[in-house]
C-alpha cells in the first residue's frame, strides 16, 4: 500500500510538471517613472513566460575582450561586428527560447521584452522584398544591447541601428530598456518599422503582449520617441494609417494585429491584462466595452514601490464582484475549486508557465553596484520569493544556474540545441525546486497559497529591512575598496538566494506530507 501511494503521488507530482511547462507563452511587464516610485527610483517589474519545457538560469558573464575582427554571430545567418570590450552583465538564459533571456548589466541597464504580434506579412515575403537583411535579427538583440550600452537611451539606439539593418525577424515585440534615470519602451514590428517611446517620469506603464504605443508619441519630440525613417509613409502605403482622418499616427493602431473573433479583445474593445491591471492602479474596475484605447501610460494616485510591482504582476485576474486589491492580488481571480494557473479570472497575469519575475530598482543617487539592484523569483511569482541582485555582484550560486562552460553556454547553437538531459528534473536546481514547489501549491491553490506566502511574506519584509543597512556598508566599503564592496554584495546575494532555495526545498517537503496525508 506504501509502494503503491508513492508511485501515485510521483505520477501525479510528475504529470502536473509536466502540464505546467507546456504551456502557451505570454509575457508582462510594469514600468514606474522616478517621480512615481515611493524612493525616486526607476522600477521596471518583467515577468517572463514561455511555453515548453523549461529550465531558467541565472548567471554572472564578467567583462571580456574580443579579437579585433571578430564578429556576433546571428541566429539566421547574419553576423555584425564585435565591440573590442563587451561589458558584465547579469543574464536570465532561458535555454531553447528566443526570446526568453533578460539581461541586466554593469552599468545598471535592463532589458526584457514581451511579444506583441503584428499584421506585417510573413517572414518569407519580407525576405523577398528586402525589407530583411541576412536573415534578420531575433534572440541576440537584447544580448549586444546588454554588452554596449551604457544608458537605456544608448541601447534604444543600439537596438534601432541592428533593426534598421537586419530587421526584425519575429512578428513583433515591444522591447523595455532601463536605467536609473528612465526607461524606454521600444515596439518592433516584422521588418524595418519600430518606435521608442519614454516612459514619463510621473507615471506607469503596464504592458501585455500587445503594442501600446499610441497617438501620445509624437514623432516631433524627439527627447521622447525615437523612431524608424519613413514609419509614417509605410504605414501609409499598406492602408494602415489614413493622414486625412485628422487623427494622429498610432503605431499600436496601424500595426497591432487585429484581435480573433470572439476574443475578449474583440468584444470589449481592450486586452484583457491591460484592463485589469489599469484597473488594479485605478483601485476599481473599469468599465466595460473600452471605447477608447487604454493610454500608454497612466498618473497613479500614490507612489509605488518595488511590493506594489510584483503584486501587480502575482495577479491572477478578475472574478466578478471582486475588488481590485493589490496587496491581495496573488489571490485574485480564484473561482472556487480551481487552481488560477490557467484556470484565473479575467486578465490573469501570473501563471504556471512563468520562468521569473524581476523586478528592477535603479536609482541614481547611488554608485551603480550598489543602487541598482535586480529584485527576483525563480518560477511563478506567486508562490515563490524576490531576492535581490546587484548589479555589482561577481557570480551567483552554482544551484542558480546549469553547469556549462561559460563559452558554451553563450554559443548561440548551443542555445538552441542544448546537451541531452538539459531539461531533466534535479532537486539541486533552483528552477526545478522552485518549479516542483508551485506544481504542489497548485494541487489546492487556495489553501497552499496561503501557507506560502506566511514563509515568503517575512522573508521579503525582512530583506527590505535589511537593504538599507546592507548598502550602507556597501557604500563605506566603495569609497576605499570597490572589489571589496563588490565581494560584499555578492556575499550577500548568494547567502539570501541559497537561504531561499533551502525554504523552498523545506516547504516542497512539506506539501508532499500534506498532499499524501490527504
Amino acid at each position: 500500500m506504501f509502494f503503491k501511494r508513492f508511485i501515485a503521488f510521483f505520477i501525479t507530482t510528475v504529470f502536473i510538471f509536466l502540464l505546467t511547462t507546456y504551456t502557451a507563452s505570454g509575457c508582462f511587464t510594469v514600468v514606474v517613472g522616478k517621480d512615481a516610485s515611493t524612493d525616486g527610483s526607476v522600477l521596471f517589474g518583467h515577468l517572463e513566460q514561455n511555453g515548453g519545457l523549461r529550465n531558467m538560469s541565472y548567471r554572472y558573464v564578467p567583462r571580456m575582450e574580443h579579437e579585433q575582427g571578430s564578429v556576433v554571430q546571428l541566429r539566421r545567418g547574419g553576423t555584425w561586428p564585435q565591440a573590442e570590450v563587451t561589458y558584465a552583465y547579469l543574464w536570465g538564459n532561458n535555454t531553447g527560447a528566443e526570446f526568453g533571456d533578460g539581461y541586466f548589466n554593469e552599468w545598471g541597464v535592463a532589458i526584457g521584452s514581451d511579444a506583441c504580434r503584428t499584421r506585417e506579412d510573413s517572414y518569407e515575403e519580407l525576405v523577398e522584398r528586402g525589407d530583411i537583411t541576412d536573415g534578420g535579427i531575433g534572440y541576440k538583440l537584447r544580448r549586444i544591447v546588454a554588452q554596449r550600452a551604457r544608458t537605456a537611451r544608448e541601447g534604444v539606439e543600439i537596438a534601432g541601428e541592428l533593426l534598421d539593418h537586419f530587421g526584425y525577424a519575429s512578428s513583433g515585440r515591444t522591447y523595455i530598456i532601463a536605467d536609473a534615470d528612465e526607461a524606454w519602451l521600444l515596439g518592433a514590428a516584422r521588418g524595418k518599422n519600430w518606435i521608442a517611446q519614454r516612459v514619463p517620469d510621473d507615471e506607469i506603464v503596464l504592458l501585455p503582449n500587445v503594442h501600446i504605443i499610441g497617438p501620445e508619441a509624437d514623432l516631433d519630440d524627439t527627447e521622447n520617441v525615437i523612431a524608424s525613417e519613413g514609419l509614417v509613409e509605410y504605414a501609409i502605403s499598406r492602408g494602415w494609417y489614413d493622414p486625412d482622418s485628422g487623427k494622429p499616427f498610432s503605431f499600436r493602431d496601424a500595426f497591432n494585429r487585429p484581435a480573433p473573433e470572439g476574443s475578449f479583445m474583440d468584444e470589449h474593445g481592450v486586452d484583457p491584462r491591460q484592463w485589469f491591471s489599469h484597473s488594479l492602479v485605478h483601485r476599481e474596475i473599469i468599465e466595460l466595452p473600452v471605447n477608447e484605447q487604454l493610454p500608454f501610460s497612466i498618473k497613479p494616485d500614490r507612489k509605488y514601490s518595488v511590493t506594489d510591482v510584483a503584486n501587480i504582476i502575482r495577479s491572477h485576474g478578475y472574478v466578478e464582484g471582486q475588488e481590485p486589491k493589490i496587496e491581495k492580488s496573488y489571490k485574485l481571480g480564484m473561482p472556487e475549486d480551481k487552481t488560477p494557473h490557467g484556470h484565473g479570472g479575467v486578465g490573469n497575469i501570473c501563471g504556471g508557465y512563468s520562468q521569473e519575475l524581476v523586478v528592477y530598482q535603479l536609482r541614481n543617487w547611488m554608485p551603480v553596484e550598489v543602487g541598482s539592484v535586480a529584485w527576483r523569483t525563480t518560477a511563478a511569482p506567486c508562490g515563490s520569493v524576490l531576492v535581490p541582485w546587484y548589479s555589482g555582484i561577481t557570480k551567483t550560486p552554482k544551484a542558480y544556474y546549469k553547469q556549462w562552460d561559460l563559452e558554451d553556454a553563450l554559443n548561440i547553437d548551443f542555445h538552441f540545441d542544448p546537451p541531452k538531459g538539459t531539461f531533466d528534473f534535479d532537486n539541486e536546481n533552483a528552477f526545478d525546486v522552485f518549479t516542483a514547489l508551485e506544481n504542489l501549491i497548485d494541487l489546492n491553490y487556495k489553501r497552499n497559497i496561503e501557507i506560502a506566502r506566511e514563509v515568503w511574506g517575512p522573508f521579503e519584509k525582512e530583506q527590505y529591512a535589511l537593504q538599507p543597512y546592507i548598502e550602507k556598508v556597501a557604500l563605506e566599503l566603495i569609497e576605499n575598496d570597490k572589489e571589496l564592496a563588490k565581494k560584499f554584495l555578492t556575499d550577500y546575494s548568494n547567502r539570501r538566494a541559497m537561504k531561499a532555495l533551502e525554504e523552498a526545498k523545506e516547504l516542497v517537503n512539506y506539501f508532499k506530507t500534506l498532499h499524501w496525508a490527504n
